[in-house]
């Protein structure tokens, strides 16, 4: 099975790294920078970036650049060449041309960390732990034209208790994409996939180091949901102290009524 690697995280390097130590080939990886453009030239930085170019040369993945200035599109000609049966795209952050979706035998097929149709879109466990949700997952699908509205190949889900932070539960959906890659990459002609009713899909929108910001008025549930969503490796929830500087909140609990 010829395998064509898209990411630039943490959570990419990982997969990556599994895919590996379990015996697959990948034939070429393609990656972006820290700092990237989308949105009509806006910079966006991934602060859960990894630079996946030495895992790629320690095992002999051909490897390229995408950016500004040489976008997916002007790779038609490599991945033609290549003829994968499927793209992986495992923590990317641009949209895959339909001219590139067309390219592999089993089309583009990504990780999204939420229970589509729940949580579609820009950082849905962060979005996830400040609604408070108790459970979220991850789900392997074939990317289409929509946003995270593919066809479904397998989802996971898992707890999120009350004490995890983001931490904890980037890690729960790392290890439930490990499983599923493992599962159904060896089977993968075998597999249905089940269409999504995009009526009920929830886009949610990406999010700055700004959007932290604590708003006075949330209970003290919402606050603690609000910290604990974006501490570390994200920028913190934050308040603005009288002098104009960033108080960043790292760990917040919730004080008994008697105290």
């Amino acid at each position: 099975m010829k395998i064509v690697f898209f990411g630039a995280s943490k959570f990419s390097e990982e997969l990556l790294s599994t895919l590996y130590d379990n015996g697959f080939k990948i034939d070429a990886l393609f990656t972006i920078g820290q700092e990237f453009t989308v949105r009509k030239g806006e910079k966006v930085k991934n602060y859960n970036h990894a630079n996946l170019i030495p895992l790629a040369e320690a095992n002999n993945t051909p490897h390229y650049i995408v950016d500004e200035d040489r976008k997916l599109s002007s790779y038609i000609d490599v991945l033609e060449e290549i003829k994968p049966d499927v793209i992986l795209v495992l923590g990317w952050y641009y949209m895959i041309p339909k001219a590139v979706r067309e390219i592999p035998r089993y089309g583009c097929c990504g990780i999204h960390a939420s229970l589509l149709p729940k949580y579609a879109g820009w950082a849905p466990l962060v979005w996830a732990m400040i609604h408070g949700e108790e459970e979220a997952g991850v789900t392997f699908f074939q990317m289409d034209e929509s946003v995270d509205g593919g066809d479904i190949i397998m989802q996971k889900a898992f707890d999120i208790e009350y004490e995890d932070t983001i931490k904890n539960v980037y890690e729960k959906a790392t290890e439930s994409s490990k499983e599923i890659l493992l599962e159904t990459l060896p089977v993968f002609d075998q597999l249905k996939f089940r269409k999504q009713d995009k009526s009920l899909t929830e886009i949610h929108d990406k999010r700055s180091p700004e959007d932290g910001l604590i708003d006075m008025n949330m209970t003290a549930k919402q606050m603690y949901d609000f910290v604990r969503a974006q501490s570390d490796p994200y920028p913190g929830a934050f308040i603005k102290t009288s002098d104009g500087k960033r108080l960043i909140i790292e760990k917040a609990r919730i004080a008994d009524d008697n105290c």
